[in-house]
């Protein structure tokens, strides 16, 4: 990944931030059939080894698991909030008419080893962990028990989990740091207009 000096994000708690809050990564993996790339929901543990490790499951269908089997090297991409950004925003365009389009973006890439665990022990864990995470805010959250138990033991035994040691962190946030104060605020101000708050705040705080 291209990353100009002043794109480069490598504040760790930043990226975390970046991966728990957008945890749909798109994990990427070369194998003798060529380059492929599985979009999977991602549980984030902070504290595991240097970097951190991603869990995650798969259907047992899914050759994933066997293709990549432990100490596969991968790739998880993990992209934040995004937009375009029309040159119209930036008020020195219509002064100096030297603006073009571009599109602003934070992206994440964990790169790190893969591990296969086809042990329902495991997968059950990561599913209560992951239930437990996106249910949070219902007002009722769904959680394992409320489906009888056969029924749950057939659905774990129908998927096998997988876990990345992460090896490197490599952020790339791009929000017009390149471009004067004035131009950089009006277009913040311009995509919370337009309700992408998630990024303009991005952009206000990156001066």
């Amino acid at each position: 990944m291209y990353i100009p000096t002043h794109f480069a994000e490598t504040r760790p708690e930043v990226l975390h931030r970046i991966i728990q809050t957008h945890p749909l990564g798109m994990l990427v993996n070369h194998t003798s059939a060529g380059l492929d790339a599985e979009h999977l929901p991602f549980a984030f543990d902070a504290s595991a080894g240097t970097h951190g490790a991603l869990l995650a499951h798969v259907a047992r269908a899914n050759t994933l698991w066997q293709r990549c089997p432990s100490g596969t090297p991968v790739m998880v991409v993990f992209r934040g909030a995004q937009a375009y950004i029309s040159p119209n925003w930036y008020p020195s365009k219509h002064e100096t008419h030297r603006q073009v389009p571009t599109w602003n973006y934070e992206v994440v890439h964990a790169h790190g080893t893969l591990t296969v665990h086809d042990d329902v022990r495991f997968v059950r864990r990561l599913v209560a962990q992951l239930t437990r995470q996106h249910e949070a805010t219902e007002p009722r959250p769904w959680k394992m028990g409320d489906s009888e138990p056969q029924y749950i033991d057939t659905m774990l035994g129908n998927i096998v989990g997988i876990e990345i040691a992460v090896t490197s962190l490599v952020g790339k946030f791009k929000l017009s740091q390149n471009r004067e104060e004035r131009d950089r605020l009006n277009a913040a101000d311009t995509l919370a207009s337009r309700g992408h708050t998630a990024l303009a705040q991005a952009m206000r705080n990156a001066g």
